[in-house]
């Protein structure tokens, strides 16, 4: 089967033929547009091989519905996209599979390449193999159908265009699919009457011919049998010849017959009566015009399908693609993989437009592949999920299973972030040994190869990545005894093949650059191997022990580096990339944990100090605490912030319900004070009125000496009640009595700003003339000028006077109004008893002294204005008798009940 369009192919780099700049490159001028091809196909196999590509085409093996599928996928020719559009057509035909709503239908499609392959080599096709040919091309069309009418009941339609656009322009061959059924009963496996006349005609012969012959044949072993020539009748074909059987004794009851064959025994003889020897003859010649007409059937029909060849093998080849893309959709279903995203569309090196892109990479929490499977395998019991239908498998239950799975593992593998900004054109990636750099640089392989095929990644969010036309890799040792390399020569024959073949949209890993080889020159030499890739690639990754390739960043931002973290408290790596660090080696710290001989790591410390300048080695020690140490500060930072915001968010909202409560509470305020204003106007009045009646009555009988006193007697009593209602336009309290006030921490005091209600004081006063006070469960910051004390017998200063016994009542009226009013905010502020786990306290099981050490903290941690569940139980009593009497003497529970009449084991404390 032919899939030119799709199977993998060696993209040929822009810069095939650019002059190199290495004395061991120079050997390019030389080669051939053949030879680079080939090299390429060389290095691509290789790299693949080395990223063992073909384990991960296996796992998807397990997800095909096809035998062309599953030979496919297990041969590892997954098709790759050559070009970043047909690797972003594969993308979205992959996620088109994954939005449908149930397993497509693929059991009835077969591999018909060596069917047509025989019948255009002009053999004929047997019965069972054209029944196969009908099969799978009415399979082919109703897989069709099925897609189309999911897309034409959907809300959106085009979400299925991508598996649409692969059956659109097939030729489903209905025609050919008609004759065959109208020629062959599949059923049974035979040809038809109807396949043609002449075949009618002979069957209808033979059927006839057939019944004489049986008629007669019955009729002369009845009369056998009645003569006793044998002992039941029997009739039977010899030489393919019917014939009857009689014993030897009685031959002779057949005379003229012909002997077509005799027993074992010789003791009964197969013979054929004369007057059926013409029958037998027209059998045997219908027999044979009846095959040689079924064989003039089935080359008819066989060469309706070597003149199909073309179609069908298309056809094949369109099926085929859409069950790779519903394997890659159950592979990603089943792994809970992320569509990647290609970042810098139509990339031809030039430079990054970084307003428009800010990291080239981009993948958050991606898990190594095959890692990933073998932990799934282990932790599900390596099911074979090619058992069924695999889709519908997938579909059903092994998204499930893997969810809860991924979640039972323990993050296992460990997930690696990639942060790789645009500009960047070198990696250095630094670390100890068995830290996870080589691993982490085959993730990014793969990753890179599964996102041009087609495959969603094991990753979170949606991971970006380029799209690269060649993946090189040098990882492992290539030493070859035959060609006579060690690993050094293996080593840098290879990245000499890599760097001939690289171009501008190239990835290429490199494992322990320039290691094999004296420290110093490798160091020199690869440097400058990294120096001539930063300008020929779109992105080389390195991993390496030598710390001043890690320099190389601070003279060119086109480099970058990255560390893998080791916890130095553990001396175990955490298989976690840093982005930006460098990474040190830890390999005297492993060996001492490993248990070396002390003498050796001091000596191997001091040989460190003659090889490395000690400034430059502090320096780069002091450099990775303090960014370790930065680290772990940020994030306690960034913890503390998300408290601090709830709590903010908290108090928002008990303001904004507050907010929402005051304009309420201001009207029925208003209301009440107006109520009081003309209850006193009319009490008012009424003195008044009595006072002048009083006067008239005794203005009638005094004399003139005794008018002006009356008068002065009745203005006295008149100004006096003038002035016992007149209205209080200053703070409670006499303004001459006030001296300049300071709070004290936890001090209660009245507010001005809260209508005069009751605050503690919860912060010491400062310089800035404001107070930090709570009130209810809100704390705001007041000025001091709007703060009064509150007198020591708990009542507000009022300036009475005895003589004036109308003012004192409305002073007193307002201080059982404000007493009423203090005493329902502090009951309101309570706010609804409901239990949760905060303020619950739970005494079961413990002693009284230890019951009594929990409950004093409890209370004592308990935030102002709260209810607290105190859970005692009843048992022998003594907990819950030390309990209540903790509760009645705490000087902050101003009151405590059971929590219901029917559970007397849990008490409800308010703590003020």
């Amino acid at each position: 089967m032919e899939l030119s369009k799709l199977f993998i192919s060696v993209r040929k780099p822009p810069n095939v033929f650019a002059k190199p700049c290495f004395a061991f490159y120079n050997s390019a001028e030389s080669n051939s547009i053949a030879e680079q091809v080939a090299l390429s196909h060389t290095l691509q196999s290789e790299t693949l091989k080395t990223l063992e590509w073909s384990s991960i085409c296996k796992k998807l093996s397990k997800f095909t519905s096809t035998s062309m599928g599953f030979s496919v996928a297990q041969s590892a020719q997954v098709p790759i996209g050559r070009t970043q559009k047909e690797s972003q057509k594969l993308l979205d035909q992959t996620s088109a599979a994954r939005l449908t709503p149930q397993p497509m239908d693929f059991s009835g499609i077969d591999d018909l390449t060596e069917i047509v392959n025989v019948a255009t080599s002009g053999q004929l096709l047997t019965i069972r193999e054209l029944c196969t040919v009908c099969r799978s091309l009415r399979a082919a069309r109703e897989l069709f159908n099925k897609l189309q009418e999911l897309s034409s009941v959907g809300s959106s339609p085009e979400r299925y265009l991508p598996l649409l656009e692969i059956l659109q322009n097939c030729d489903f061959l209905v025609e050919l699919e008609n004759k065959i059924e109208f020629c062959i009963d599949c059923s049974f496996s035979v040809i038809l009457d109807r396949a043609s006349e002449d075949l009618e005609i002979i069957r209808s012969e033979r059927k006839r011919n057939k019944e004489v012959l049986d008629s007669l044949l019955k009729e002369v072993s009845s009369e056998i049998f009645k003569a006793g020539g044998i002992d039941k009748p029997l009739i039977t074909q010899r030489r393919s010849r019917m014939c009857v059987a009689v014993k030897a004794s009685h031959r002779h009851l057949l005379p003229d017959g012909v002997v077509l064959n005799v027993s074992s025994s010789g003791a009964t003889y197969f013979m054929e009566p004369k007057d059926a020897i013409d029958l037998n003859n027209m059998e045997v010649k219908l027999s044979k015009s009846e095959k040689a007409e079924e064989r003039a059937i089935l080359s008819l029909l066989a060469s309706e399908i070597a003149n199909s060849e073309r179609k069908i093998k298309y056809l094949l080849d369109r099926i085929l693609e859409v069950d790779l893309a519903f394997a890659r959709a159950a592979y990603a279903q089943w792994m809970n993989g992320k569509c990647p995203i290609f970042s810098l569309e139509n990339f031809e090196g030039g430079d990054y437009d970084e307003e428009d892109e800010t990291l080239m990479i981009d993948i958050d929490g991606l898990r190594h592949p095959l890692l990933l499977e073998a932990s799934i395998d282990r932790f599900s019991g390596n099911l074979d999920l090619r058992s069924g239908d695999a889709v519908e498998l997938a579909n059903k239950n092994a998204v499930v299973d893997s969810r809860n799975l991924l979640q039972a593992m323990d993050d296992f593998p460990v997930p690696v972030d990639f942060k790789i900004s645009c500009g960047t054109r070198v990696v250095v990636i630094s670390g100890p040994n068995t830290g996870g750099k080589t691993a982490s640089m085959k993730s990014l392989g793969l990753t890179s190869l599964m996102s041009k095929s087609g495959m969603h990644l094991p990753a979170k969010n949606s991971p970006k990545l380029p799209w690269f036309d060649l993946v090189l890799a040098d990882i492992g040792d290539h030493q070859s005894l035959e060609q006579n390399l060690s690993t050094f020569s293996g080593h840098i024959s290879r990245i000499c093949k890599i760097l001939e073949v690289a171009s501008k949209q190239s990835l290429v890993l490199i494992d322990e650059i320039g290691s094999g080889t004296d420290p110093s020159e490798g160091v020199a030499l690869s440097a400058s191997i990294l120096q001539y890739l930063k300008d020929r690639v779109n992105l080389a990754v390195v991993t390496t022990h030598y710390a001043d390739l890690s320099c190389l960043k601070d003279r060119d931002n086109r480099f970058d580096n990255a560390a893998m973290e080791f916890s130095l408290e553990t001396l175990q790596p955490t298989y976690k990339i840093l982005w930006g660090c460098t990474g040190d080696s830890n390999a005297l710290r492993i060996a001492k944990s490993i248990g070396f001989d002390k003498n050796i790591i001091e000596g191997a410390k001091k040989w460190v100090e003659k090889l490395k300048p000690e400034q430059q080695q502090e320096r780069r020690g002091r450099l990775y605490h303090s960014l370790q140490e930065e680290r772990n500060r940020l994030e306690a930072q960034v913890e503390r912030v998300a408290s601090v915001r709830a709590e903010i968010m908290n108090i928002y909202n008990e303001i904004q319900e507050e907010a929402e409560d005051l304009e309420r509470r201001e009207m029925a305020l208003m209301a009440k004070e107006t109520q009081q204003v003309q209850q006193e106007l009319l009490d008012a009045k009424s003195e008044m009125e009595t006072i002048i009646e009083k006067f008239e009555k005794q203005l009638k009988t005094a004399g003139r000496d005794q008018l002006n006193e009356l008068i002065k007697e009745s203005e006295s009593a008149i100004a006096s009640i003038v002035k016992a209602h007149a209205p209080s336009v200053n703070f409670p309290g006499n303004e001459a009595d006030q001296t300049p006030y300071t709070p004290q921490f936890g001090e209660q005091v009245q507010v001005e700003g809260l209508g005069g209600k009751l605050a503690t004081v919860v912060e010491q006063p400062g310089d800035d003339e404001t107070v930090l006070v709570q009130y209810g469960r809100v704390k705001v910051r007041v000025k001091k000028s709007s703060i009064r004390a509150i007198n020591s017998d708990g009542k507000n200063s009022i300036s009475s006077s005895v003589s004036h016994q109308g003012r004192q009542g409305r002073q007193k009226r307002e201080w059982r109004s404000n007493l009423a009013s203090i005493k329902n905010e502090e009951e309101a502020s309570y706010g609804p008893v409901v239990q949760t786990s905060k303020n619950t306290v739970d005494l079961r099981g413990m002693r009284v002294e230890e019951a009594s050490i929990q409950l004093e903290m409890a209370i004592n941690s308990s935030p102002p204005y709260s209810v607290l569940f105190v859970v005692h139980g009843m048992g022998t009593g003594a907990v819950k008798d030390r309990a209540l009497e903790i509760l009645r003497n705490h000087a902050r529970v101003t009151n405590h009940e059971p929590e219901s009449p029917m559970n007397y084991g849990c008490t409800v404390a308010y703590v003020k």
